[in-house]
């Protein structure tokens, strides 16, 4: 079949408004569930990161409560260890769209310290935004739409109907009080048409090529939705 770019966090912590640095990285689900529906299809996945270091593991994400209970913790974890593709990405600089017939964005904190701000994802973007192919975000991981600037300054994703990890969401998980900003909030400033679904329940929000998820369990819709598109 065809190859799949997964551009994922290089962060291991996402610095907090008081300096302290929140452990975090990528979210195990997230990674997980649309690896396992693309590979299923066929489908060759491939990893770039900021410099093409390992993504991190968010090991908060591999608590029982969050996958279904212990065996469900067990597997999750098995199964991220048994992903060779993110232990040998490629560097983010180097990614050839052309080659990929679609991108997708996994999140966790991790993207909030790093792809909030990375020039070469933002860039990747806006062109893979221009490109047709399908391009799918999740939860935390529209923070890197906000580096996403055309060149004539403006945000490649404003007027776009889009969702994202909500304000709800995150005072729920006991951090809104300490972030220097809420991805809900910015993704707004932008532009966006920001889309907001109940707290914790798949959302999926679809616009043109764009597909985005709230939360981590709208990850594994996400990516049925792209090979959808994919079809």
């Amino acid at each position: 079949m065809s190859k799949i770019l997964f551009v994922m966090t290089g962060a291991d912590h996402w610095t907090l408004a008081d300096g302290s640095k929140h452990p975090t990285g990528f979210w195990a689900e997230e990674l997980v569930a649309p690896y396992e529906a693309f590979t299923a299809a066929g489908h060759e996945i491939v990893v770039a990161t900021p410099g093409g270091v390992v993504p991190p593991l968010d090991q908060g994400s591999l608590a029982p409560q969050f996958n279904g209970g212990e065996e469900g913790a067990k597997k999750i974890a098995d199964t991220i260890a048994s992903i060779s593709e993110i232990e040998h990405p490629i560097r983010l600089q180097d990614v050839d769209l052309d080659e990929y017939a679609a991108v997708f964005y996994p999140g966790g904190h991790g993207p909030m310290e790093d792809l909030a701000v990375d020039a070469t994802s933002g860039k990747l973007l806006v062109n893979a935004l221009a490109s047709g192919k399908p391009l799918g975000v999740v939860c935390h991981a529209p923070a890197a739409l906000l580096a996403a600037t055309r060149s004539d300054g403006g945000n490649a994703f404003s007027g776009y109907r889009l969702t994202g990890f909500s304000n709800a969401e995150e005072i729920q998980s006991g951090l809104a009080a300490g972030a220097k900003w809420l991805l809900q909030d910015r993704l707004i400033e932008i532009g966006a048409d920001y889309q907001e679904g109940e707290p914790w329940a798949p959302n999926l929000v679809v616009d043109r090529n764009l597909v985005t998820g709230q939360n981590p369990a709208s990850a594994g819709p996400a990516a049925a939705e792209m090979l959808k598109k994919l079809a």
